[in-house]
């Protein structure tokens, strides 16, 4: 049970403090605490001192928590704004005592207050966010491809479609990367936004690790009309063995917008020479990769995972934001112990929209805001959910039902880590 302490104090940042911040970040990240002045330096030049916020005893920082505006694609192509949290900690001398959930509180309260329809996370720790409203609304799934045993022999020399893939530099990923990359969120539910800063990471222009900056390969696809379909970062090793070359290709990321590009960039990965082993990186869970190969049976999956989690503020513009393929219409109760999304809504779907409003009717399913945002992009089933206790159903046939108007044929996939 959490304990609060009234002596530690859960505020807003001031700009002298953030040296102490940073420190207490990089503690609760398990990293060497000092504090570098570039580090202060790179960090003061966008933290947002009012959603920068510590818990402090006396002078000492011992709880980080930081958000940031973002957009998440919802099903049918429209964005809402989102409150994305990152940089949580609380040191570990200080667990138990109520900072987390008093620096979630707050966060939350503001984003509620400033119209966000949804916060945003990737979690380090699965048991954790549950119990603040957030669900687990995407997964991720990591691939590590056998080259030898794909069965690229001869090796693939090049797109067949007319297209083309080349190497380039980071600064053709700065001109082409964030309109590519726009275009593959429009339509990819649970994509999010990207900054400037996020483009200047990846191409070293900001360079946050400790360790020197390695630039990484980036490889570019353009269909037979030129247009830019597809990009991809990635780093290889060097190990030979037995004067044998075995290295391994590591994708940092790869979109994009057409499954030739896609095809196009997973068999460039696969044909470089010297490379043996392929690793995907984070990708969505029916990511096409390995029906791109001769032989599927050569990439095997090394990861799968819960990846973006969703805390649904306002019900109401939730689900007014989405498309539906089915026509109905739906009561759902939901509970929520912080307040904001808790409540009784009719849901009215169809082919023309959908309509979501405060009713006294009885209540078809009844489901915690964390299953609500499971099922909101469409990955989870509420037959699932049903059959697993986490939603009650009240009246015959509402799970069926609410699979018919909230699933979707394609799963939603977050491309991204923040």
């Amino acid at each position: 049970m959490s304990r609060p302490r009234p002596d530690i104090d859960v505020r807003p940042i001031g700009e002298a403090e953030i040296p102490e911040w940073i420190r207490a970040l990089n503690t609760g990240f398990l990293r060497s605490p000092g504090v570098s002045e570039d580090e202060v330096a790179d960090r003061s030049s966008y933290l947002e001192p009012a959603r920068t916020l510590g818990a402090f005893e006396g002078g000492r920082c011992v709880g980080t928590f930081r958000s940031f505006d973002q957009r998440l694609t919802v099903v049918g192509g429209a964005d809402v704004p989102a409150d994305a949290v990152t940089n949580v900690t609380v040191t570990a001398t200080h667990r138990r005592r109520g900072i987390l959930t008093r620096m979630m509180a707050a966060d939350l309260g503001a984003a509620k207050e400033r119209g966000d329809v949804v916060a945003t996370l990737i979690a380090a720790e699965y048991p954790i966010y549950g119990r603040y409203g957030f669900g687990p609304a995407t997964t991720m799934t990591e691939w590590t491809v056998d080259v030898p045993r794909a069965g690229l022999d001869p090796r693939w020399a090049g797109p067949e479609d007319g297209g083309r893939v080349d190497l380039v530099d980071r600064e053709d990923v700065t001109k082409l990367g964030p309109e590519l990359h726009e275009r593959l969120r429009r339509r990819l539910p649970g994509a999010v936004s990207r900054t400037e800063r996020w483009w200047q990471i990846e191409t070293g222009a900001v360079h946050l690790d400790r360790a020197p900056w390695v630039e990484p390969f980036y490889a570019v696809y353009r269909s037979a009309t030129g247009e830019v379909e597809g990009m991809a970062a990635y780093r290889c090793d060097e190990v030979w063995e037995d004067k044998q070359p075995a290295e391994t290709a590591t994708v940092r990321w790869l979109i994009a917008t057409t499954p030739a590009a896609e095809r196009a960039l997973w068999l460039h990965l696969c044909s470089i020479d010297w490379v043996t082993k392929v690793r995907s990186g984070w990708r969505g869970p029916e990511d096409l990769l390995p029906l791109f190969l001769p032989d599927p049976r050569a990439a095997r999956i090394t990861t799968q995972a819960d990846w973006l989690w969703v805390r649904i503020l306002d019900v109401v513009r939730a689900l007014q934001a989405r498309t539906y393929d089915g026509e109905g219409a739906l009561v759902l109760e939901i509970t929520d112990r912080a307040g904001p999304a808790g409540g009784r809504y009719l849901l009215e779907a169809g082919a023309d929209g959908a309509s979501c409003t405060a009713t006294t009717r009885a209540a078809d399913l009844t489901l915690d805001v964390g299953d609500l945002a499971r099922l909101w992009l469409g990955d989870e089933s509420a037959a699932r959910l049903i059959a697993l206790g986490r939603v009650r159903e009240e009246r015959a046939g509402a799970g069926r039902m609410a699979d018919a108007l909230l699933r979707t044929p394609g799963r939603p996939w977050c491309p991204d880590m923040f």
